[in-house]
């Protein structure tokens, strides 16, 4: 397939040992229901700074991509960085996993807040503790040392035109459009979300109400169906999941449906390349997750961010 770029654990106590280990001498540490991959040992003459990489799941691709440039950042500056994650998106997860970082010792946290209200008083402790917040992907409701992620209403606002400019020029003007978002709290979901609605103002399109499929491929390719037997002429993905249950849905119904959807994996790729998927917003995890890690290390050698916010880019994956 040619690819054209139209724009720029829940820790159960006995894990609390392997973070232990993972925030400290390398060792493995893994318990059912979650990801908690201690890797980036820390190269010879590297300052061996302690630092947690939190993301939302474990399932999506998106967020394996994420660790993989993480973890080369930590090869390159000797440092440890310790990945956990649970199976499925869950705050009191993420929430236990802060804790436990924090008592582990580890002295910076890279964090994607699956519930950006739900995180923050973890945080809040954490950082009233001396421990860096650095952001990947998705932020929580307090400051942190920096942020990098997508711009995901502007990304959001791509897709939607994306998917209108194909609905024109088959000649649809009308008809129902259904999203399929993750949850109600996460950020960057909302924000596409946004984006993309606010692409079809003023048009004569209307937006089905927003039905969430937690980032489950299976779930969302249920409320895909749904959607397509109610008519629907397109439907918006707001992540990995989301995205590969529509065009799943899609296939099997083959319906005429226009789905247009978020991030990159083989599954959403085979899609695009079959014809079921029009198109997918492809961000950048690898960089999110190597200039995060790049981040803690200049704040942890003292350097202040002030904040920043750096938008890691996004770039329309199509068949053409």
């Amino acid at each position: 397939m040619k690819v054209k770029k139209l724009i720029s654990a829940l820790l159960t106590p006995a894990m609390l040992v392997g973070l232990l280990a993972g925030c400290g001498p390398k060792e493995n540490g893994n318990a059912s229901g979650s990801a908690s991959k201690p890797e980036g040992s820390g190269a010879e003459g590297g300052k061996n700074y302690k630092i947690a990489l939190i993301t939302m799941d474990s399932i999506d691709q998106h967020w394996v991509t994420l660790n993989e440039g993480a973890q080369k950042a930590a090869k390159e500056l000797g440092v440890t960085v310790t990945y956990m994650a649970p199976n499925t998106k869950d705050d009191a997860q993420q929430i236990e996993q802060v804790n436990n970082a924090v008592s582990a010792g580890c002295k910076a946290i890279l964090v994607a807040a699956n519930g950006p209200d739900a995180i923050t008083s973890a945080l809040k402790e954490a950082q009233a503790a001396g421990v860096k917040i650095i952001y990947v992907d998705s932020p929580a409701n307090m400051e942190g040392e920096a942020t990098f992620s997508t711009d995901n209403r502007a990304a959001g606002e791509t897709a939607g035109k994306t998917m209108l400019e194909e609905l024109t020029a088959k000649g649809v003007t009308s008809g129902s459009i259904g999203i399929i978002n993750t949850n109600a709290a996460s950020d960057s979901t909302l924000k596409r979300e946004a984006g993309f609605r606010a692409a079809f103002e003023g048009t004569d399109f209307t937006i089905l109400e927003t039905q969430y499929g937690e980032g489950d491929a299976a779930k969302s390719q249920s409320i895909a169906e749904n959607y397509i037997t109610q008519g629907a002429v397109g439907i918006f993905g707001a992540n990995e999941g989301s995205t590969t249950g529509a065009g799943n849905a899609i296939k099997a119904s083959k319906a005429e449906t226009i789905c247009v959807g978020f991030d990159k994996s083989d599954a959403i790729l085979g899609l695009i390349d079959d014809g079921f998927i029009l198109a997918t917003m492809a961000q950048n995890p690898d960089t999110m997750g190597y200039e995060g890690v790049k981040a803690a290390v200049a704040v942890l050698d003292g350097e202040d961010l002030g904040g920043k916010v750096v938008d890691t880019g996004v770039s329309v994956l199509t068949k053409k």
